[in-house]
C-alpha cells in the first residue's frame, strides 16, 4: 500500500501570523550552584508569598478588633479549602476574604474575589456552621485588600462584598 499523496509544499504556512506553531528549541537547563544544595539559597517565591499573605491577614484581623468584632477562627481549614478570618460582633458572623497584593498594578486585590471563590466561600461557611452551630446568626462575606508594603500600607475592608 502507498503512503496517499504527500504535497510539495508546506503544510504549515510560514509567515508572520502568531497562531501558528513556530520552531521549538531545546534549551539547556540552568545548572546549580553548589550553595542552592547547601540550602544556603534564598527562600522560595511560595514561603515568600505566604508570609506576605499572614501579614495582610494579621493587618486585617487588628481591623475587626479595634472595630470591636472577636475573632473566631483564623485560618481555619478543610478538604474544601479555607477561610481566612471568621470574626463576630454581637449577632453578626463575619466570614472574611483576604487578599494581599505588593503593588495595585494589575487591579484591586479584590477583584481575584471571583464567583467560583465566592461560591467556594459560601459552601467553606457552611462546613464551619455544621461543625459550629451557633444561634440565629447574620451571615456576612467581606473581602479584605491589603496592598503593600512598597508603597503606603492600604487597607480596604468592604463589608458584605457578596
Amino acid at each position: 500500500m502507498g503512503m496517499g499523496h504527500v504535497p510539495q509544499e508546506p503544510i504549515r504556512s510560514e509567515g508572520s501570523n502568531f497562531q501558528f506553531q513556530r520552531r521549538e528549541r531545546r534549551r539547556a537547563a540552568p545548572r546549580r550552584s553548589d550553595r542552592s544544595r547547601q540550602g544556603l539559597v534564598a527562600p522560595t517565591q511560595s514561603t515568600h508569598n505566604q508570609s506576605f499573605g499572614a501579614w495582610g491577614e494579621e493587618l486585617v484581623a487588628e481591623w475587626y478588633h479595634d472595630h470591636g468584632y472577636k475573632i473566631v477562627a483564623r485560618n481555619w481549614r478543610c478538604r474544601q479549602g479555607e477561610i481566612d478570618i471568621i470574626a463576630s460582633r454581637e449577632s453578626v458572623l463575619v466570614i472574611c476574604e483576604v487578599k494581599t497584593r505588593a503593588t495595585a498594578d494589575f487591579g484591586s486585590p479584590a477583584l481575584a474575589v471571583d464567583l467560583n471563590k465566592q461560591q467556594r466561600l459560601r459552601r467553606l461557611a457552611a462546613h464551619w456552621l455544621s461543625e459550629n452551630p451557633l444561634p440565629r446568626a447574620n451571615i456576612r462575606f467581606d473581602v479584605a485588600a491589603v496592598i503593600g508594603p512598597k508603597e503606603t500600607v492600604s487597607l480596604e475592608v468592604i463589608e458584605a462584598a457578596f
